[in-house]
């Protein structure tokens, strides 16, 4: 599957955990593969269906030409929110009001993969409405889920996870994961540790928690301790789960290692569990730490050492399996520390928003995408804990305000305006705040093409900053209300209106990525009005800016402009070098508008250069691109200019079946591939063919 990265399956998270036996297990799911479109992995908690899944998706990924790529749900709780995980994990980007759903159906539509879906029971109904979806839109797609329950969806094959075999591999795992702790089993352990085993019922999750006992008790003094908190489980009538042998199990493995904690680790555990998805230490320790909580570094690796926290490999990120959050969760509410908990954890959220906010102006933007990536379950976590906690409604809408950056440059348009459309429907006070709410929302509208619902956003933003004095916030609703204008092709109409954005932002001495922006708007603007010597010398003012501060993604945009005049001017080779630099820059954020954009400009100097091939195939690559943002072409028809004209120089050059033929290789190539071929690669690579196999393309 074309993503941003290089390829489909490296989608596929991986922990240090030990995995033990389950060879038929993964033996059964690839027949299963071969003969039905959709497996559900079920069993009890703690049996090991996401490790499963997991360990199926790594090995499998060969079979499908587009490879697998995984989605954790654990982390949600807002059903809305599936289809823009299973977007994010795709790397779908969509730039229209559109169901994300229909757009994911297109996306898929010609693929061969497989995606997993891990943990749906919490969202049954959403999860198999839009997996039956996007199994009847792509004929080539296999689905996975993991869940306590039946998806429910026609096709749907069932596969139980049994617990591991008592004596053979619920050992074998107890002895790896014993010497983990430093414990060597000799044979006179073993009829102790395969008693252990039995008794925990052969679950995983159990099994490896029992183990962290070793680091100072015996098997056999394992086993004693285990037959008491047995007794004390099933003395206790009123709980219905002590009635079941595996739930029985399951709770007494994590009770008792809650009681091997030390009380400093057994609060940090709960302090843990506020957070959605892997965390890292940094993190762990601006939220958690405290007079009480001081050494979190070590602290943490007590908990690992005891298997309450699994570490990600090759990462310094640790995560929390889903039984052991919901127990500390329970302990977090019994301190009475769980709104504190959460708040900390949203005020966090908040800082690392505003701190990114704050450098996207800067030589650090990539680092900063990167790092507001990593954290996106967090940040969903802190906003859906805003909006349904009543009296904190406005700090969502500052954060989602402060993420502006993250939703407008970085390709997540639907996800950004589902939250400020949420904020700003809860909190109708008159804020700061609420005002660049209001003119995010409205900027992210403008963006989807919905230019009705953002002038009204803009407009309510422009009358709230006049009758308030928010002299910051007006100058920003000006701004975007050019780019409405602009869009729309009323260039003349939006002139005026960047000129004022622009005066108004000086007399604030407000200097940012949206500043220098409006600067490359107002380029366009009167580019497309026909005067490219003024456009040129304020997108060159823009980029001196741009280089000064170090930043980088508003001056992409500016090169996009000069790449136009020099292209207009017939400056081929200069044209080429200002596009290709501008692509570079936008690979790497991910903006798929800014990067498709130069890509254009690049086939069009192809054809104008005689090379019809590799015209053809990077506008196949365009054309699969602006399907994956959600448009045909983005905004004005000043940027369908060289698409048309390209097109048609190329069809001269080839024929149509010609034509036809090497745009198809170039629609076939994942994005990294297409980007190469833009930067001037002598050959497209190899593409793969409708019947699966590999083809070398004429280029």
């Amino acid at each position: 599957m074309c993503g941003d990265d290089a390829g489909f399956r490296r989608r596929i998270p991986t922990d240090s955990a030990l995995f033990v036996g389950r060879e038929n297990e993964l033996a059964r799911l690839a027949n299963l593969l071969g003969e039905t479109r959709l497996i559900t992995l079920t069993g009890v908690g703690g049996v090991g269906k996401t490790r499963i899944a997991l360990r199926a998706a790594e090995t499998l990924a060969e079979g499908f030409r587009d490879g697998a790529r995984t989605v954790a749900l654990a982390g949600l709780r807002d059903p809305a929110l599936v289809v823009h995980a299973v977007a994010a994990a795709l790397g779908v980007t969509d730039h229209t009001t559109r169901p994300l759903a229909d757009v994911l159906a297109a996306h898929l539509s010609d693929r061969r993969a497989l995606l997993v879906l891990d943990t749906c029971e919490h969202l049954l109904d959403v999860v198999a409405d839009l997996t039956a979806r996007l199994l009847r839109a792509a004929p080539g797609l296999h689905v996975l889920t993991t869940s306590r329950q039946p998806l429910g969806v026609p096709g749907e094959r069932l596969l139980v996870v049994e617990p591991l075999s008592a004596d053979t591999d619920a050992v074998t795992l107890f002895t790896e994961r014993a010497a983990a702790a430093g414990f060597t089993l000799d044979p006179d352990h073993r009829p102790a540790a395969e008693e252990i085993c039995r008794r925990l019922e052969g679950l995983p999750l159990a099994v490896e928690l029992a183990a962290g006992r070793l680091r100072t008790q015996t098997p056999a003094e394992v086993l004693e301790r285990l037959d008491d908190r047995f007794r004390e489980l099933t003395d206790d009538r009123t709980d219905g789960a002590a009635r079941d042998p595996r739930h029985r199990a399951l709770r007494t493995a994590v009770g008792w290692s809650h009681e091997l904690c030390t009380p400093a680790e057994r609060l940090l555990w709960a302090r843990l569990s506020v957070f959605a998805g892997d965390f890292s230490l940094e993190a762990a320790e601006a939220v958690c730490g405290g007079e009480e909580l001081e050494d979190i570094d070590q602290l943490i690796g007590g908990l690992v050492e005891k298997s309450v926290l699994a570490r990600l490999a090759g990462r310094d990120r640790y995560r929390m399996l889903d039984t052991i959050r919901a127990y500390g969760g329970d302990w977090l509410r019994a301190l009475g520390e769980e709104t504190d908990q959460r708040v900390r954890h949203r005020d966090w959220c908040l800082e690392l928003a505003e701190t990114g906010e704050s450098q996207w102006w800067g030589p650090g933007q990539a680092d900063v995408f990167r790092h507001t990536a990593g954290e996106h379950e967090q940040l969903r976590a802190a906003l859906d804990f805003c909006l349904t906690t009543p009296g904190h409604e406005q700090v969502g809408l500052r954060l989602a305000g402060a993420l502006w950056f993250y939703w407008a440059g970085c390709g997540l348009l639907g996800e950004g305006r589902y939250w400020l459309d949420r904020t700003l429907a809860l909190d109708p006070i008159r804020t700061p705040d609420r005002a660049k709410a209001l003119w995010v929302c409205g900027y992210v509208a403008v963006l989807q093409g919905d230019t009705e619902s953002a002038v009204r956003l803009l407009e309510e933003c422009r009358a709230q900053a006049l009758r308030t004095g928010d002299d910051r916030a007006l100058a920003y609703a000006v701004h975007r209300l050019g780019c409405a204008r602009l869009i729309n092709d009323e260039h003349a109409a939006a002139e005026p209106l960047f000129e004022d954005a622009l005066h108004r932002y000086a007399e604030l001495a407000e200097l940012n990525s949206n500043v220098v922006m409006a600067r490359v708007e107002l380029a366009m603007s009167v580019a497309f009005q026909g005067r490219l010597a003024a456009a040129v010398n304020l997108c060159e003012e823009a980029r001196y800016i741009c280089e000064v501060y170090g930043e980088r993604w508003t001056k992409a945009y500016a090169l996009y402009v000069l790449s136009f005049a020099e292209l207009s001017a017939g400056r081929l080779p200069e044209a080429t070098a200002l596009a290709r630099e501008c692509l570079r820059v936008n690979h790497e954020f991910r903006d798929l508008v800014g990067l498709v954009l130069p890509l254009e400009l690049l086939a069009l100097i192809a054809a104008l250069e005689g090379e019809g091939r590799r015209a053809a195939a990077l506008q196949g690559a365009a054309s699969g691109i602006w399907r994956r943002v959600g448009v045909p072409l983005f905004g004005s028809a000043y940027f369908n200019h060289p698409h048309e004209r390209g097109v048609r120089l190329a069809r001269e050059l080839l024929g149509d079946r010609g034509y036809t033929d090497a745009a198809r290789e170039g629609a076939a190539l994942c994005l990294d591939d297409a980007v190469g071929v833009a930067l001037g690669e002598p050959r497209l690579p190899e593409v793969p063919r409708q019947d699966g196999r590999r083809s070398q393309p004429a280029l």
